[in-house]
């Protein structure tokens, strides 16, 4: 078994998980006014240029907005979020989401790699199944958990690939980072000799060319990501 560094976080991030919990939990409403950097400095005693980081990132994350020469204000997340909104809530306090975010996010994952998985079956060639087989050799004994979500991350992104439509494989790159996320999490709660059952027993429905299947497979595999024995997040 091998086990992963342990790094503790940074200020930034603490600061920035301070400021997202009083978001999220409403303590910061959207359109309040924070303090200055220089008196959030002083209040969480940390220096002005870890403030002015976090400040910087959560802006770009959608969760703060700063207008010149007036201050920095709560933000609409939802309206102003992007991909990497999705990311540092994933990662947000340990990944402890709340249990609609994590609803959210996997029946985004739901709707679309079902529909990979309905456009690529029927047409599947060997040598895209040869290919997933690959992978899955590679998720049976990783080197760590890194290189096991790599692999199953390919595997999903090569079934993307062979549905045939343009713009799924685009979409998969472009929440690459959240999928990272996701299955980093669900190593690290329970390795990832799970991980590699269900891509295998996902590569069998593929192998046999059984869509339905397939589809029922995946439908499991997140209903036990939310409510069943391998929550993700709590």
């Amino acid at each position: 078994m091998a086990f992963q560094k342990i790094q503790p976080p940074t200020l930034k991030e603490l600061f920035m998980d301070q400021l997202l919990e009083m978001i999220l939990r409403g303590d910061l409403k959207i359109g309040d006014k924070l303090p200055s950097e220089r008196q959030l400095a002083e209040m969480t005693k940390v220096s002005r240029s870890v403030v002015n980081s976090g400040i910087v990132e959560l802006e770009e994350c959608g969760f703060l907005t700063v207008k010149p020469r007036s201050g920095t204000y709560v933000a609409d997340y939802r309206k102003a979020g992007n991909l990497n909104t999705l990311v540092l809530l994933l990662k947000y306090r340990g990944g402890r989401m709340r249990p609609k975010e994590v609803e959210s996010i996997l029946e985004v994952r739901y709707a679309l790699e079902g529909l990979a998985l309905r456009n690529a079956l029927p047409t599947i060639t060997d040598k895209t199944v040869e290919a997933l087989r690959q992978q899955l050799e590679i998720l049976k004994e990783p080197a760590g958990i890194p290189e096991a979500v790599e692999a199953a991350y390919n595997f999903q992104h090569e079934l993307a690939l062979a549905s045939g439509n343009t713009i799924v494989p685009l979409m998969f790159q472009s929440f690459r980072a959240t999928i990272y996320s996701m299955w980093e999490r669900f190593c690290t709660l329970y390795g990832t000799e799970p991980l590699y059952r269900n891509n295998y027993q996902m590569w069998l429905y593929v192998k046999d060319r059984d869509a339905e299947g397939a589809v029922k497979w995946l439908r499991h595999t997140i209903d036990e990501c939310m409510n069943g024995s391998m929550k993700l997040y709590y």
